[in-house]
């Protein structure tokens, strides 16, 4: 039996398949993930408590992935019959699944060309952990938005919280008390 990490997002958003995105209703079923495994691209189902766990998603994301969906039918078009059908959201311009190393390296460059700080693409799960933790999202609520079993894992492992919010907090708290 082979070892088997656990995925991250990454394996998940390249797992993705267009049944499980509803753009109406703006969400998608999270219950598929893509893998590289001794060797082997492997698209499989997840098979943890939270597997197919269905999120809602903001606008920006539907807007992105009508984009995506546009461009897959032009790729689709212009490939002809060259093209692999996989039903993957996000696949190659001949349709075949995003291999996981390549993405981490367009993510990069994409990084470098817009003159943003270097990260690697799970260290994006921190930031957004920090991103709800400034805009007061309960912990639970961002909890599963990272699709974390515990709200500690959230709060202790993946979120931040800057020295202005800290400084802004405690002034807060010595508002209250009376000298």
């Amino acid at each position: 039996m082979l070892p088997v990490r656990r995925p991250g997002s990454l394996g998940e958003t390249l797992g993705l398949r267009w049944e499980d995105v509803d753009l109406d209703q703006a969400e998608m079923t999270i219950g598929w993930q893509l893998q590289r495994v001794a060797g082997k691209l492997l698209h499989r189902q997840r098979k943890t408590d939270a597997s197919d766990a269905t999120l809602p998603f903001p606008e920006i994301v539907t807007t992105a992935l009508r984009a995506r969906k546009r461009a897959r039918d032009i790729a689709r078009e212009a490939a002809g019959d060259d093209r692999q059908e996989t039903g993957l959201v996000f696949t190659t311009a001949s349709g075949r699944p995003i291999e996981p190393s390549h993405f981490r390296r367009s993510f990069a460059n994409a990084g470098e060309k817009s003159r943003v700080r270097r990260i690697h693409v799970h260290a994006t799960r921190k930031t957004c952990a920090s991103l709800l933790v400034a805009l007061n999202v309960h912990p639970r609520a961002a909890m599963q938005i990272l699709r974390h079993s515990q709200t500690s894992v959230t709060i202790n492992i993946y979120s931040e919280v800057s020295s202005d919010e800290t400084r802004q907090a405690l002034k807060r708290l010595g508002e209250h008390f009376i000298f």
